[in-house]
């Protein structure tokens, strides 16, 4: 009898045991989600912010090595829209904030089948929607800069980043990746800052108008408008970078967003969703230092 007595003790302790360590786990999550989102938030916003050189261009430095407070205040010249991919123009359908494309790609109900398309994308399917990101200075309605959301398969992994575009359109500014799994030395070498730096520069379309951004096999030309160095021993991955620019800037990607934004065809621009809510900042912050911007170049 004490020993089964025992065994249901300890029985019963253990049970204690998960329902008071499943109780400070669920707390804990639930406690700390704002942290993550914020956290989230912040580094989308790094992200970005890497891809338009501003970083650089006003502080010197990544924008990974910023303060929250520099990030607002570089993220204040950052506006966020919906863009329906199908038409090329904006929409209201979801709320800009909180809609992550990645989140609804495997939707049938919001996103559409990938199927013949003229550069292999590596994926089956992508969103009908996608967020960009307009780059003005605050106060000013020129658009310096637009930044796209880009993804695609490389060897091993799904390659995800932003590709900025400068204000004709038509040249990049910087091409960044904030997540994949390539391997290091090798394709991993996407996130090499020199061969980022190449980027700046090339056009994204030939004289006929077909996308021709990519990599070349080996060292590119010198006076190549279109290509940057390969990736040695990263063919695959070399070939993956390729296909998803050359994707997303096609017809099958942002192609009439862009042809839309060139025309001023792109109608809602100025609505009031965007990193000017998210990013916290109040006027004061974000003209402090205007007139010492139009000094530096910014790469815009």
């Amino acid at each position: 009898m004490p020993r089964r007595d025992s065994f249901f003790g300890t029985i019963l302790v253990a049970a204690v045991l998960c329902v008071v360590c499943s109780a400070v786990v669920s707390i804990a999550a639930v406690s700390l989600r704002p942290r993550q989102e914020e956290n989230k938030r912040l580094d989308r916003q790094r992200n970005v912010l890497d891809a338009t050189g501003l970083a650089m261009g006003e502080f010197g430095r990544p924008a990974g090595e910023l303060t929250r407070a520099e990030v607002d205040e570089l993220y204040a010249w950052v506006s966020e829209e919906l863009v329906d991919l199908k038409t090329g123009e904006y929409t209201d359908e979801f709320d800009t904030l909180s809609y992550e494309p990645r989140e609804v790609v495997d939707d049938p109900q919001k996103s559409i089948e990938i199927e013949d398309p003229k550069y292999d994308l590596g994926e089956n399917r992508r969103p009908e929607v996608m967020k960009v990101f307009l780059v003005r200075r605050p106060g000013e309605e020129e658009l310096r800069q637009v930044v796209l959301p880009v993804y695609g398969k490389g060897l091993w992994s799904t390659l995800y980043g932003y590709l900025a575009i400068k204000s004709d359109l038509e040249t990049i500014q910087g091409l960044t990746f904030y997540e994949h799994g390539e391997t290091p030395g090798l394709g991993g070498e996407v996130d090499n800052p020199n061969w980022k730096r190449q980027w700046e520069g090339k056009k994204l379309y030939d004289d006929e108008g077909e996308p021709a951004a990519g990599l070349a096999k080996n060292a590119a030309p010198p006076d190549d408008p279109y290509r940057v160095d390969g990736l040695s021993g990263a063919t695959i991955t070399a070939r993956g970078v390729t296909n998803l620019i050359r994707y997303w800037t096609s017809e099958d990607g942002y192609r009439a967003y862009l042809e839309n934004l060139k025309s001023g065809n792109a109608s809602g621009a100025d609505s009031e969703d965007g990193s000017d809510t998210e990013s916290g900042s109040d006027d004061a912050s974000q003209a402090e230092g205007d007139s010492e911007a139009d000094a530096k170049d910014t790469g815009a």
